[in-house]
């Protein structure tokens, strides 16, 4: 059950929405129907090659199980990547807590319907039992990306890319709306700037040459 604070935010967030008016209800019934139409387009693709590898993806960033076997093989080396590994694991610790103790107590979004859409059977994963905004798996994998990458600068593409991969493969197998993993993407960037600041781990400095 939710506590009183997060039902006073929850409903203060509701009244503000209210205040704004039909205009506003109207703007979000439209971006509604266009995360619809983007879920469904995904769904109806046929995907063979892609379906299991990014099925496997999904299930393997359970619990940020990537993310935290990336943090290990860093912390065993002194120096940048050992503070890389650090900052990565807060800024993950804080996106879980802020999309799983937050975000889907506020917002309370179902999760899509995988049967109406005919999302074929070999992408699916368990369907989590949670509210389906944000994508917690998108927050942390992305606040992971961002911190390492911030500190340690050689990590920021492959790890960038892999947290496209995640969030994409869970709109793949049929679990969240893209806007789910966009506002996840967001969270996650925002609590690595967080941990970042909070921690003042040193950044990498490129130094230019003098002429």
């Amino acid at each position: 059950m939710p506590d009183r604070n997060t039902t006073r935010v929850t409903m203060s967030v509701r009244r503000t929405v209210a205040a704004a008016g039909p205009a506003a209800a109207s703007v979000i019934r439209d971006l509604h129907a266009i995360d619809g139409a983007l879920y469904g387009a995904v769904a109806a693709t046929p995907t063979p090659t892609l379906d299991r590898a990014l099925r496997r993806l999904s299930h393997a960033a359970d619990h940020s199980k990537i993310s935290l076997a990336a943090a290990a093989g860093l912390a065993l080396l002194p120096g940048r990547p050992r503070r890389a590994a650090l900052a990565g694991v807060c800024s993950v610790a804080l996106a879980s807590a802020a999309a799983n103790l937050f975000g889907k107590r506020m917002v309370r979004r179902r999760r899509p319907d995988r049967d109406e859409a005919r999302v074929v059977t070999d992408r699916h994963v368990p369907m989590p039992k949670s509210a389906s905004f944000p994508s917690g798996h998108t927050a942390s994998a992305t606040a992971f990306a961002t911190a390492v990458g911030v500190v340690l600068p050689p990590a920021a593409v492959p790890l960038g890319a892999l947290a496209v991969a995640v969030g994409y493969s869970r709109v793949h197998t049929g679990v969240h709306y893209p806007g789910d993993v966009a506002a996840g993407a967001v969270l996650g960037f925002a609590a690595a700037a967080t941990s970042l600041a909070v921690l003042h781990v040193p950044r990498h400095r490129v130094t230019m040459p003098q002429t």
